[in-house]
């Protein structure tokens, strides 16, 4: 413990749990480090069990004999469900506590996950990913809530860049072990075995995790949380981040719903498991979500969304190329901007909410996943009419408007842009 941390105890239900006097928790300190591994290994059971649909896609095309559109709803609807349960379990956790949500939520989602691989038909398949997408809603909901009352607004932009570097190494572990093991068992084991992770990482997020000290109890009225949502729609700043977080995913997952099938497919001829260990390009996100949480403080969050999404559209036109390493290289800087431009519109979101009092983090995920849904449904179509022109013309769309939209948060004055 470094000199000027004083151990504490904080009694939650009679029992005695380590903590630090220091509050809220600042970058380098021991109450810091735990916070930052629960919601670490949080977001890694969540995006473990979320995204490794999506190097699967091909073979539950072939095993169920439908489209990848269709075969792409088995991400989809997690992700609807996800969007549409946020709001209500914020609400919840704003009765019941942040942690009682998030560890139900995480741990409901495991047995959920481990259900799937048993599933009889597609349609079973689906209820079930709906199922796990409703439960893992319960810590999108609350996690960016929990790091805004517990950290020190000067250590949050560094806390969420690694909360979502989380995500970028759970969305990344997912697809490789997905990918991985369809070429030696089939899509159901690689299921399997990614469901039991979840509930290990479940398990280390209950154990890390520290005590809301920043958190007050409020009635969990639906009209009033209704209200709170409304209020977040009447700063313009506000809006331009919820539609980015619905561009930005929208583009984003469209990317790698279908690479799969190009990669599979004439022309490059890569098997399956070659194709899951591509996506351990995903490292480059989480690298890039942290590094953008502390460029933030240097130069703006304005500035470095606008860099980031510029990167994005970049990559998004290198993968237009016919040379494999050119694809991977332009993956490589589609997720880097995609992860640094959603680490700073999450981050802003959740700062400019609690300045506000709003739900504006709640609002942010539910346009973000219905932006995966809607998106990356849709993109499935883009690459049946155009081929990957089809989806290089759709994904370049939706990051020019994050490019837009990231230069009107310019102008916005300086003390409001860091609110």
């Amino acid at each position: 413990m470094k000199a000027g941390d004083v151990a504490i105890a904080t009694t939650v239900r009679g029992a005695a749990v380590p903590g630090l006097a220091e509050f809220p928790y600042r970058r380098g300190s021991t109450g810091f480090r735990r916070i930052v591994l629960a919601l670490f290994a949080g977001a890694l059971a969540t995006f473990t069990v979320l995204y490794s649909v999506q190097a699967l896609l091909p073979a539950l095309a072939d095993d169920f004999a439908v489209s990848p559109a269709t075969a792409s709803l088995t991400l989809s609807v997690s992700t609807a469900m996800l969007a549409l349960g946020v709001i209500p379990l914020t609400a919840l956790s704003e009765r019941l506590g942040r942690i009682p949500v998030m560890t139900t939520s995480l741990f409901a989602a495991g047995v959920f996950a481990i259900a799937a691989p048993f599933s009889p038909s597609l349609a079973v398949l689906l209820v079930l990913r709906a199922l796990l997408g409703f439960a893992l809603a319960g810590l999108q909901a609350t996690a960016m809530s929990y790091l805004a009352e517990e950290v020190h607004p000067r250590s949050l932009g560094f806390a969420m860049g690694l909360y979502i570097a989380g995500n970028g190494i759970g969305g990344m572990l997912g697809r490789l072990l997905a990918g991985s093991l369809v070429d030696v068992v089939d899509w159901r084991v690689a299921l399997g075995v990614i469901g039991a992770l979840s509930l290990m990482c479940a398990v280390v997020f209950r154990a890390a995790i520290l005590p809301s000290r920043g958190f007050t109890p409020r009635p969990a009225h639906f009209a009033g949380s209704m209200r709170s949502v409304a209020a977040s729609f009447t700063d313009s700043g506000m809006l331009r981040l919820y539609t980015v977080g619905f561009l930005l995913m929208g583009g984003f997952v469209t990317v790698y719903n279908y690479l799969g099938f190009r990669l599979t497919g004439p022309g490059f001829g890569l098997s399956q498991g070659l194709v899951g260990l591509i996506f351990i390009v995903y490292l480059a996100g989480s690298a890039a979500s942290s590094v953008a949480g502390r460029l933030t403080e240097r130069f703006g969050r304005g500035r470095v969304l606008l860099l980031c999404a510029v990167g994005m559209l970049a990559g998004i036109a290198m993968m237009t190329a016919g040379t494999l390493a050119v694809v991977i290289a332009g993956l490589v800087v589609v997720t880097a901007g995609f992860f640094g431009s959603h680490a700073v519109a999450s981050g802003w979101v959740g700062l400019r909410a609690k300045t506000l009092g709003t739900q504006g983090p709640a609002v942010y995920l539910l346009c973000y996943y219905l932006g995966s849904a809607a998106g990356g449904t849709v993109g499935g179509y883009a690459l049946h009419a155009g081929g990957w022109g089809g989806v290089s013309w759709y994904t370049g769309a939706f990051a020019a408007g994050v490019i837009l939209l990231a230069i009107t948060l310019l102008r916005l004055s300086p003390a409001r842009a860091d609110s």
